[in-house]
This record gives structure tokens, sequence and C-alpha cells, in this order.
């Protein structure tokens, strides 16, 4: 059981059809969450038969290998280590992973060293972790195999800032692009060319030995160049892709000077670039999408069906300002309950990806919780709607929730309490807006990360 508060949000509700909607909405979370499970995962894509390691479609011969490093980092790599040593034995030779803070006690691993690393800005323990990373995977031979474990938060839990660049100046210009509205994969064009791990650097140095990635996906198309910034896999962007960045959010002025000398220094050419596709070090890599958004998604429809619910799944790359995305959710809504489209009632209709916020005010929320207030705007007063969105790690944005729920009458219960939808919109406040209504999704973290999902039911 994923969702905390189950009672508490089946009580903040006016009728017996909304109840039901919640009830099922609980089960839907409960389902994604457990269908993203990296363990489960894990143990059903990596095998041992004898001396045969099989990775999905892939196969390698154990008895011609000599040591087996494992390295990475993210929100379910923990998770994904353990189950790793319980499959590989005394195989492991030993590794270094990146977990989220307060998080490593509740793993048991003896060769894999779990080093606890600060997310969303990074901290001097994941700087280490990553330097330990870069030590173990450098000087190896070609009968050496790397098993990088990488999931949703890696970028931030495995931090190597580059030459010139302090750990807190990284922190700053994370933070700077975060609340900026940039897209994970612009955030990421950055990170990548202010670090010494990301963009593929770390298959660089670990060649020549075999790499293999596997990964829990938490981007839109399941990039494996995005997916952590991809330390394993050849980087597409350049030094002049994140200079654009900085000065399509107008930070020129507001990122640290030798952020901002080192991206224009790269784009003269006077530093090396991060490696690209075609390039020798990643001849020898392989990598294995273990999990996706795509998993969650269709196991929360095929629940809906078993509840007699028409289901649309609407798209599985939900981007966009989230309080544009959560006004169009309750056009579809009204179109549904109007005219039958895209189908008529009882209706469920699913979106999967990840949104963005532009934090203008000084409030409180995450991209979850303002998709679904600005979605409780448009929905208010439409017979039987109920909206939710959460994010799958449990964690959406700086706050204690994974989401929100909202329904026809949210917004007549917000003006008994004097809660002013539209005054905590434009605050970026939605945390506080839904707290005082009691419709905050709880899940506390779910050692799993693959984006977030939009539900909207119309009973």
């Amino acid at each position: 059981m994923s969702v905390k508060n189950e009672r508490q949000l089946l009580d903040n509700t006016k009728t017996p059809e909304l109840r039901r909607a919640r009830q099922i909405l609980i089960e839907l979370v409960n389902t994604a969450i457990e269908s993203a499970d990296p363990s489960s995962k894990m143990r059903s894509q990596v095998k041992i038969d004898g001396e045969r390691l099989k990775i999905g479609t892939h196969e390698f011969d154990l008895s011609e290998v000599r040591r087996i490093i494992v390295v990475g980092g993210g929100k379910a790599s923990g998770n994904m280590a353990e189950v790793l040593e319980e499959i590989f034995g005394d195989r492991v030779t030993g590794g270094v992973v990146n977990v989220p803070e307060g998080t490593a006690s509740g793993y048991r691993t003896r060769k894999i060293k779990l080093v606890e690393a600060g997310h969303p800005l990074p901290t001097e323990a994941g700087v280490k972790g990553a330097e330990e990373m870069i030590d173990l995977a450098s000087g190896l031979e070609p009968r050496d195999l790397v098993v990088c474990l990488l999931s949703g938060g890696g970028s931030a839990l495995i931090t190597l800032p580059a030459g010139g660049i302090s750990l807190d100046e990284l922190r700053e210009t994370t933070q700077l692009l975060l609340k900026s509205g940039a897209t994970i994969q612009e955030v990421n064009a950055v990170r990548k060319h202010l670090s010494e791990i990301k963009g593929g650097q770390l298959t660089k140095a670990a060649h020549p030995a075999r790499v293999v990635a596997l990964l829990v996906s938490d981007v839109v198309g399941d990039r494996l160049d995005t997916i952590a910034s991809g330390p394993t896999y050849p980087d597409q962007t350049t030094f002049a892709d994140a200079l654009a960045v900085i000065e399509k959010y107008e930070l020129m002025e507001k990122v640290p000077r030798n952020v901002l000398e080192r991206l224009k220094l790269g784009t003269e050419g006077g530093i090396p670039e991060t490696p690209k596709p075609g390039e020798k070090y990643f001849l020898n890599a392989i990598h294995q999408i273990i999990a996706s958004n795509a998993d969650a998604v269709g196991a929360a429809a095929a629940v809906g069906k078993s509840h007699g619910l028409n289901v649309s799944i609407l798209t599985k790359t939900m981007q966009g300002e989230a309080r544009e995305v959560g006004a169009h959710l309750a056009a579809i809504a009204r179109d549904v309950v109007k005219a039958g489209k895209p189908l008529s009632r009882p209706a469920l209709l699913i979106s999967g990806g990840e949104t963005t916020v532009t934090v203008k005010g000084g409030g409180m929320g995450g991209r979850n919780q303002e998709l679904v207030l600005s979605a409780a705007i448009g929905i208010s007063g439409l017979e039987n709607a109920t909206v939710a969105s959460f994010s799958t790690d449990g964690i959406d944005g700086p706050t204690d929730a994974a989401g929100a729920v909202a329904d026809s009458f949210t917004l007549e219960r917000a003006g008994a309490l004097k809660l002013d939808p539209a005054l905590h919109l434009e605050r970026n406040d939605s945390y506080n807006f839904f707290k005082g209504l009691g419709n905050l999704l709880t899940t506390g973290p779910t050692r799993t990360n693959v984006m977030d999902i939009a539900y909207l039911i119309l009973i």
C-alpha cells in the first residue's frame, strides 16, 4: 500500500459517486507505483543461468569476466543494488552507488557501498561517491564488467563538478535552472557540461571494460542520454547548447561567473567536449531500460477497465507548464461531460510524463499539485469529475506530498475555508491550498521513479 492518507482523501468529498472515484484513484496510484517496482523488474530482466548472464535480450559468458564493478545512483538505485547483489552473489568485486539521504539503512548490500547524497541539490557526499565511482572505473581491462544502475534523481545524486567549478556554484546554477521552467533535457545539457562524470564520461573512464547500464526511466521518451544526465551514454548536446539554455531563461547575469566562463570557453573550443556518438568508448556498452512510465500507465489502464470505466490514454509524453496542462485536462473533462468526447462516461483518462513549473511566487508546491490546482478551477461544478496527479517517486517538489486530488466540489469547500485558488496558483502555493483542504496525496518515498501520472475520472 503506497497511499498513506487514504481515509482522509475518502472523507474529504461530498457524494457517493465522487467517493467511489477517489477509491479508484487510490487503487490506480498504488498499482502504478507497484508496477514500476525496481526489485521485481530487476529479477525479471536480470538472470544468471550457470555461467550465462542474461540481461533483457543480451547474453554474456561470465567465465570470461575477470572483475564485476557496480556503480550508479538514483532514487531507485538502492533497491536495484540490493537485488543485483542477490542475483550476482560473490561474483561482485565491489562498487559504489549514490542513494538519497536517509535511505541507505533500508537496503542490505555487502560488496556495494551505498553513499547517501543530496537531492534535488547536490551535496559533498554525492561528490565523494562520484569520485569513488570514477576511481573504480578507471584502469579496468577488456575482461572487466561495469554494471551501472541508474534511475531518476541520478543527475543530482551523482555529482562531480568540472575543474574550476565549485559545488556551491553548481548548486546555485542547478537551483536557478529548476526554478526557471527549463525542461529536464535543458537542465541536463547544462549539468553535463559542468561535470566530469555525466554525458558519457563514466563510460569513457571505464574504457576498455564492458559497460552494462540498467535504467529506471524518469524522462519523456525514455531518452538514454537524459536519464541521470547520461553518464554512460554518448552526449549529443554541446557547450553551445548549454550556453543557449542559460540565455533562453535569462540567467546570463544570474549564474556564477565561473560557470558562464566555462561554458563560453567550451563553445570556443578551449575545453574538450563530452564524448559523442560513434566514439570508441561506447562500442562495448549496452543499455537496458527495466522500468518506465509506460509500465505504470499500462497497469493503471488495466485497473480502470476492471472497474468498468471507459479508458483513454491521452499521452505518455505529458510536458509543458503544469498549470497549462491542468487547464487542458479540465477542458477535456468538459468535452466528455457535454459531448462524450473523446469517450463517454464513466471514463478514466490517463496522462503520463512530467510537467514543469516556472516559479514566480514565494509559496510552496510541486508540479503535480500545481497541475491539480489549475484543473480544480476548470472542473468546478462539473458533475462527478475528479482529477489527481502524482509523482511516482512520492516526492512532488520540495514537499512531503506526492501530489494532490480535487473534484467538482473542491472550490466550494475552499471557499468555505477562505482559501483563494487563484491567489494560491499565482503564488505557486498549491501545497498550502491542498493541505488546508486535506487533499494532498501522500505516499512517502516509493523507491522508484518513472515520472508523473495524471488521472481524470468522470463517473
